[in-house]
């Protein structure tokens, strides 16, 4: 006869201990700075967001201790969860893809929508804007390598739109954002966030004004990201560790 099989609690969900995390960050900080050097950069030229999908509260509040005050959601109602149990001092950007039906929430959760990827979703959030009395700043999200799996504009049709996005009243074109294809190697990397560069400058001369920030790098890439002028840097698991499935 056989022994009843000790069936495990389910994990709760990740969180990282409060050292592991200041070390992390440390480390994240200080190659941040040497890709800085590298590049003839200061780091404060490079905001760190740290990207909190699946995060608790907690660990949220864990980061906010050690001086973080930038985080980045991917999902709106993980965002309306989550944002009102942390410190209302933090910043919130969204960077996933946003469904129009979600862009009210989106305009009331978030200080930045990072993902802005057609100039019907624009509009939508212009219109969402309006109607809560803001103006929304905004990053134009590009798919430079035409991946089918992913969001974002073509470079030739961002550039086709962007006198359309300019023209829209409640809506503030603060730069770009890419994801570029996954790769295990930095390096490969380079050409996708060069070109986003070089596309950023393309529409400054067409729009007529500078726009602050280029949204590329995350955790496996962000050193080459900075080498190349990234101004906002998307980490999540190398600062947190491996996400759970769990949300809150």
């Amino acid at each position: 006869m056989h022994a009843d099989k000790i069936v495990s609690p389910p994990l709760p969900v990740w969180q990282t201990p409060a050292m592991d995390l200041a070390a992390n960050l440390e480390l994240i900080r200080q190659r941040i700075t040497a890709a800085c050097n590298r590049s003839g950069r200061t780091p404060d030229s490079v905001t760190l967001m740290a990207v909190t999908k699946t995060q608790l509260p907690e660990t949220v509040g864990a980061a906010a201790d050690l001086g973080l005050m930038l985080f980045g959601e991917n999902k709106v109602q993980e965002a309306k969860a989550k944002i009102p149990l942390c410190s209302g001092k933090l910043r919130w950007h969204f960077i996933g893809h946003l469904q129009s039906n979600k862009c009210r929430d989106a305009v009331h959760c978030f200080e930045m929508i990072q993902s802005v990827d057609s100039l019907s979703l624009a509009q939508e959030i212009s219109r969402r804007a309006g109607e809560a009395g803001r103006t929304m700043p905004v990053l134009l999200e590009v798919n430079l390598a035409g991946e089918a799996s992913k969001f974002g504009y073509r470079p030739e049709a961002l550039l086709g739109e962007l006198d359309s996005l300019r023209a829209l009243q409640r809506i503030e074109i603060q730069g770009l954002m890419t994801v570029p294809p996954w790769t295990p190697e930095p390096e490969l990397s380079r050409p996708y966030f060069r070109q986003l560069r070089e596309l950023k400058a393309e529409c400054e001369q067409r729009l007529g004004y500078g726009l602050p920030h280029l949204s590329m790098g995350m955790s496996g890439d962000f050193e080459v990201a900075i080498e190349e002028g990234s101004t906002l840097v998307r980490v999540g698991t190398a600062l947190f560790g491996p996400r759970r499935s769990k949300t809150v």
